[in-house]
C-alpha cells in the first residue's frame, strides 16, 4: 500500500512538472527543431536508406540493423504527434512534411538501387516485410510509447527512441521501392501496409504518452486521438486477416513436415536438415535441405507432391537441396 502511494505521488509530481509553461515551451522548441527539414535530416535519410537497401538485397540482418540505428524518421513523427495534440499547426505541418519527404526520398533511392542491382529474386529479409500482422502493430505501439517517454524524461537518452523506432520504419520503406523496381505490386503493397501500421501505431502511442505525462489536457487531445484511433482501426481488418493466415501457415508447415517424415517411404532414407516455405508463390514452394546416400529423382519428387496435395488439400512445390553422403573407411588390413 505504501509502495503504491509512493509511486502515485511520484507520478503526480512528474505530471505537475511537465504541465509547467517552461517545460511545455522547451518541449515544443525541441520537437520543432527535430521536425525541421534540413540538410542533416536529408543526409541521414539518404545514408540510412542506402545501407538498409543494400542490407535487404544482401539478406544481411547485421547491415539492416546498422541502418536502423541512424534512421531519423522517428523525430518528426514525435513532432507531428505533439503538434496534433496541442493544435500547434506549425509543428504538425513541419512534422508531416519531414515524414512525407523522407519517405518519398527513401522509396526513390531504393527503387533506383533495385533497378541497378536487378536481383532475380529477393531473400527472406525482404519477404518478411511484405505480410504485416497484428504483432507488428503491437511492436509499433510499444516502441512509440518508449519514444514518447524518452522525450518526456530527459534522463533517458534521446537516441534510444530513434534507435528503437527505426527498426520498424526504414526497412519497409526500402522494400516498397525494391518491389516497385521489380514490378512486384503485392510486395510493395504489403510493405506499404507495414509502414502505415508502424507509422500510425507509433503516432498513437506517442500521443497517449504525451497525454499521460501531462503535456496536454484530455479535452484538447480528444479529437486528434479519435482520428488517429479511427485510422489505426481501419488497419485492423487486413492485419487480422494476415495474422490468421500466419497462424494457418504455421500449422500447415508443421503438418507438412510430419507427413513427409512419418508417412513417406522416401524420407525413411533421407535426413532432413532444414525446411523453408515461400508462401508468396502460387503454389507455395517448400525448399527442403536433406542428406542422402542415393540421389533423389524427379519422379520421387512428383510422387511426394501428389501425396502432399492429397493430405493437405492444396498443392505445394517441393524443391530438394540434396547433400550426398559418402561412406569412406580405411582399407582392410592385409593378413
Amino acid at each position: 500500500m505504501v509502495l503504491g502511494n509512493n509511486i502515485r505521488d511520484r507520478f503526480e509530481n512528474f505530471r505537475r512538472r511537465r504541465s509547467q509553461p517552461r517545460h511545455l515551451q522547451q518541449l515544443q522548441m525541441d520537437l520543432l527543431a527535430e521536425s525541421t527539414l534540413d540538410p542533416s535530416y536529408i543526409t541521414l535519410i539518404v545514408g540510412s536508406c542506402i545501407i538498409a537497401t543494400f542490407g535487404l538485397l544482401s539478406n544481411s540482418t547485421a547491415v539492416i540493423i546498422g541502418a536502423m540505428i541512424i534512421a531519423p524518421l522517428m523525430l518528426p513523427i514525435r513532432g507531428l504527434a505533439f503538434g496534433a495534440l496541442e493544435g500547434n499547426f506549425t509543428l504538425f505541418r513541419k512534422g508531416v512534411i519531414a515524414v512525407v519527404v523522407g519517405t518519398l526520398l527513401a522509396v526513390a533511392i531504393a527503387y533506383i538501387l533495385g533497378m541497378f542491382v536487378r536481383l532475380p529474386s529477393y531473400g527472406s529479409e525482404i519477404l518478411a516485410r511484405s505480410e504485416p500482422t497484428l504483432l507488428d502493430l503491437g511492436i509499433a505501439v510499444a516502441a512509440g510509447g518508449i519514444s514518447g517517454y524518452a522525450k518526456a524524461q530527459p534522463k533517458i537518452s534521446g537516441s534510444l527512441a530513434g534507435t528503437a523506432i527505426a527498426v520498424a520504419l526504414m526497412p519497409p520503406i526500402c522494400v516498397i521501392g525494391l518491389g516497385l523496381s521489380q514490378g512486384n505490386w503485392s510486395l510493395s503493397l504489403g510493405a506499404t501496409l507495414l509502414y502505415l501500421t508502424n507509422l500510425l501505431g507509433i503516432t498513437l502511442s506517442c500521443m497517449l504518452t504525451f497525454l499521460i505525462a501531462g503535456y496536454t489536457s484530455l479535452s484538447r487531445a480528444h479529437k486528434p486521438l479519435m482520428w488517429t484511433l479511427a485510422l489505426t482501426a481501419v488497419l485492423l481488418l487486413p492485419l487480422g486477416v494476415s495474422f490468421a493466415r500466419l497462424v494457418r501457415q504455421g500449422q500447415l508447415e508443421i503438418s507438412l513436415r510430419r507427413a513427409l517424415l512419418n508417412r513417406t517411404v522416401t524420407f525413411q532414407r533421407l535426413q532432413l536438415l532444414n525446411s523453408n516455405t515461400n508462401w508468396l508463390t502460387k503454389p507455395p514452394e517448400v525448399r527442403l535441405s536433406v542428406r542422402a546416400k542415393k540421389a533423389v529423382t524427379p519422379r520421387q519428387v512428383q510422387l511426394l507432391e501428389e501425396f502432399i496435395e492429397r493430405e493437405m488439400g492444396q498443392p505445394f512445390t517441393l524443391i530438394f537441396e540434396v547433400g550426398q553422403v559418402e561412406e569412406i573407411r580405411s582399407a582392410d588390413p592385409t593378413p
